[in-house]
């Protein structure tokens, strides 16, 4: 296997896959192309631009630079005429040299097979390397992320002053989090005019990831709260706007109207929940798990949390299932000496 210090071949990994990700932006406006231009196209930039989500592509890329790097790859030729050798190599390197968490390897896996299963599709090559490569097993019964019992959840829903806009929206936040179990990218990108009433109940357009849209029902007190937080902030009349702006540094162009980062809402939980005595381990994605995890414990269907969740598959609810976890049961408290 090659010297992975090799600064050779890092930049030439690094400059094939650059390239591919710096045509993306033309791939993804194909009008402005002929059809002899869309001809001479690489089927890996296709593949690649084929991606719906900025952040699948960026994470793809990532993924692909790292195999190419780790094997020595400095061209497309020598990526497509990869065997499963390489490929068995590259899992070895990241279970035995980076220790890489069995998640990080499905992942990077899945990516590559991705790529490969698109070039066989095209009659680019005659087969997928990855695809009979075994993955690493992970536990599929319960996912990782952290939830917040009940009574934690309630002083994260009430810590946050309501005297003040900043107050006032990260409660709206916390709420949409806990009580509509959105993810933080949707949360970020929610629009004023999203909160509307259908059939006399307060509801919320989404935009899911792949830009699949919906709406689903939601709990009156998020409702109020994001009300009373656009009262406010002084924006309820802008219904193309962003619903959660930041309060700093907002005076760009658009009248300076500016979603709030992802990563922003992540830092509004882990800040609340450092308040009440939970210094690690949480983030946005905790609300998800525990608004999950309440509503199957209250008595709402699986079917019907799939849906609000927008996930696809009812196995990816399930993971966010802590109702298995019972700590008050822990045979360890019957251990007593």
């Amino acid at each position: 296997m090659p010297n992975s210090n090799s600064e050779s071949q890092r930049e030439s990994s690094s400059t094939l896959t650059s390239d591919l990700v710096r045509r993306v932006p033309t791939m993804l406006r194909p009008v402005a192309l002929s059809v002899e231009e869309l001809a001479t196209i690489p089927e890996e930039l296709v593949w690649l631009a084929s991606r719906k989500s900025p952040q699948t592509r960026k994470a793809y890329q990532a993924d692909v630079r790292h195999f190419m790097h780790v094997v020595g790859i400095k061209n497309a030729d020598q990526l497509r005429s990869v065997d499963h050798k390489a490929v068995i190599a590259w899992e070895r390197y990241m279970r035995d040299i980076e220790a890489a968490e069995s998640s990080t390897i499905r992942r990077r896996l899945a990516a590559l097979s991705s790529l490969f299963a698109h070039l066989v599709q095209y009659g680019v090559i005659d087969r997928n390397p990855v695809r009979d490569i075994k993955r690493p097993e992970i536990s599929r019964e319960e996912g990782s992320t952290l939830a917040f019992s009940k009574a934690q959840a309630r002083k994260l829903l009430d810590t946050p002053g309501p005297n003040t806009v900043q107050g006032l929206r990260d409660r709206a936040i916390l709420s949409i989090g806990l009580q509509v179990g959105l993810r933080r990218a949707e949360i970020a990108a929610l629009r004023v005019g999203d909160l509307h009433q259908n059939r006399g109940f307060d509801s919320l357009r989404v935009v899911r990831k792949g830009n699949r849209k919906d709406a689903l029902a939601i709990h009156p007190q998020a409702a109020q709260r994001v009300r009373d937080y656009l009262t406010a902030a002084g924006h309820a009349c802008d219904p193309d706007g962003p619903l959660f702006r930041p309060l700093h540094n907002n005076r760009m162009r658009n009248e300076g109207r500016r979603h709030m980062h992802p990563d922003a809402i992540d830092r509004i939980v882990r800040k609340y929940a450092k308040m009440i005595g939970l210094d690690r381990g949480y983030s946005a994605h905790s609300m998800r798990a525990t608004f999950i995890t309440t509503a199957l414990e209250n008595g709402a269907s699986l079917e019907d949390v799939q849906r609000a969740a927008g996930h696809r598959d009812p196995s990816t609810t399930k993971l966010y299932d802590r109702r298995g976890y019972n700590p008050e049961k822990s045979a360890s408290f019957f251990a007593n000496y």
